[in-house]
């Protein structure tokens, strides 16, 4: 297949890209591709598949000036390509990221699955326009709701991944907040997985069967590393460093990924052991 993806540059991109490369010819891009339809449309002629991951990052001091910018990275960019995608004869398939902030908080013992309700504030609203904007490219949309992605290549692992090793790791505010997340390999894996299925469509959590508290994440961390989990950051100081975008660090997101555990996807990273004794 003749494949298109756009945010091509990030973590999740470039773990696909290599992986997809194997076996089609892949192109990846970054959002100059949205400088116009008829760059887009240029773009997009003859693809089989379009994956859309276009988006910056969340993961910084929310002001004005950055949150306009994610939004218009993700929701506008996803427009413009249904807009593009329209205007096309052939229409490629296409799948378009989101992310597990669009369900309400939960904790562990109580996970959301693809058919839950949407829940409340800046991230789940995000989601919502986000995956509007994918649905009105096609009835038969795959949309990939990410949870945290752990990979020793970048990401929030990496972040977390030198504190702890300097012994500096501990709870994040209480540290019972859910954690739902998925290593790289089996993310890589879960999407050949769907892009290989003719009949997938709609909804998939891509996600590890097994949220955890954020704590157990880190002091599985922290043994993996044979360092000590004990200095905590507390809630206060996570506002000092970065504002209301703390949030994506206290929020308790539970999330298992149904459908894939219906359709027979298998992990190879089921729980956090397994995948720390790779990643470290």
């Amino acid at each position: 297949m003749k494949i298109i993806i756009f945010g091509g540059s990030g973590l999740i991109g470039k773990a696909l890209s290599k992986n997809l490369s194997i076996s089609h010819e892949v192109q990846c891009l970054d959002r100059n591709a949205f400088k116009s339809i008829d760059v887009l449309l240029s773009i997009l002629n003859e693809s089989d598949l379009v994956i859309q991951l276009s988006g910056s990052t969340i993961a910084k001091r929310w002001t004005k000036k950055h949150l306009k910018e994610v939004w218009e990275s993700r929701v506008d960019t996803t427009q413009m390509l249904s807009e593009a995608i329209s205007m096309m004869t052939i229409k490629p398939r296409v799948l378009c990221a989101s992310g597990v902030s669009f369900y309400p908080e939960s904790d562990c013992g109580n996970p959301c699955s693809e058919t839950d309700k949407k829940g409340e504030g800046y991230l789940t609203e995000l989601s919502v326009a986000w995956e509007s904007a994918a649905k009105s490219i096609s009835k038969d949309i795959i949309i990939l709701r990410f949870g945290v992605v752990l990979s020793r290549s970048g990401g929030a692992f990496m972040k977390l991944y030198w504190p702890y090793f300097f012994g500096l790791g501990g709870p994040i505010a209480s540290g019972n907040q859910c954690f739902s997340w998925i290593h790289i390999n089996d993310l890589v894996r879960s999407v050949d997985f769907i892009i290989n299925n003719p009949k997938a469509t709609g909804i998939y959590n891509i996600t590890a069967p097994e949220p955890i508290p954020q704590k157990v994440f880190g002091r599985a961390l922290a043994n993996s590393l044979k360092r000590p989990f004990f200095i905590p950051l507390w809630e206060w100081q996570l506002k000092l460093l970065f504002g209301s975008g703390s949030q994506i660090l206290t929020e308790s997101i539970s999330v298992i990924p149904k459908k894939l555990l219906l359709e027979g996807f298998i992990f190879d990273y089921p729980d956090i052991k397994s995948a720390m004794n790779d990643l470290i």
